[in-house]
């Protein structure tokens, strides 16, 4: 019944979060939707961005991912039901709120080949030994990113932990004034191993970093 009634008007649940602040569920037309009070989430446009993105990686050669940024897990339901890619996964959400609300109002659950991880993504890439052949970064609070993102020990982690061939998806902003500085300061710390291609206003909103790391022996 509800999601019959959600064609007429949204139905929303609220949801307090020490994080992200005040989030929402909404079911509108049927589908469920993860918002801030300034961005969304998972599951609206975000989705359709992302969605942008795979299409641009051969996930057929890919044997695992890291998910930097789950928020309800939009980007992992694209990888499993529209881009049938079942093998490995590793999500990563610093938000144990965000986490719940993937698990009981998105069905993201945990099995054999996801696991999901409550870490701060700065946290986990400067410890992890394991090797990934796709990172996707996706890390907002809200509707910002936070500085250190940029920086050059954080893609000096990433680069560490992908392997010689691998691709790297950077979403870096949401209607940035200007996104050559960051873009450009994200690629020099990449380096000469990497070939970045810069997409601006995907989805008429979020600029994005698609890399490539080459390194042959």
């Amino acid at each position: 019944m509800k999601k019959l009634l959600s064609y007429l008007w949204p139905i929303t649940k609220r949801y307090s979060s020490e994080i992200n602040g005040t989030l929402e569920v909404t079911l509108i037309n049927g589908k469920k939707v993860l918002d801030t009070e300034n961005a969304n989430y998972s599951y609206g446009s975000l989705q359709k961005i992302l969605e942008f993105a795979l299409r641009e990686v051969e996930l057929s050669s890919v044997e695992n991912i890291l998910l930097l940024g789950m928020g309800g897990g939009s980007v992992i339901k694209s990888l499993r039901e529209k881009f049938n890619y079942q093998k490995h996964l590793v999500a990563i959400e610093i938000d144990p709120e965000i986490i719940k609300i993937a698990k009981d109002e998105f069905g993201i659950i945990e099995s054999e080949n996801q696991h999901i991880i409550q870490d701060d993504a700065i946290h986990y890439v400067k410890n992890a030994s394991d090797i990934f052949q796709l990172i996707i970064i996706d890390l907002f609070i809200d509707s910002n990113v936070a500085p250190i993102i940029f920086g050059a020990e954080f893609c000096n982690n990433l680069s560490r932990i992908l392997d010689n061939n691998g691709c790297i998806i950077f979403n870096i902003g949401i209607n940035l004034e200007s996104d050559s500085d960051k873009s450009q300061a994200i690629i020099s710390h990449f380096g000469k191993d990497f070939d970045f291609q810069k997409h601006s206003k995907v989805n008429g909103s979020n600029t994005l970093l698609i890399g490539k790391k080459n390194i042959y022996f």
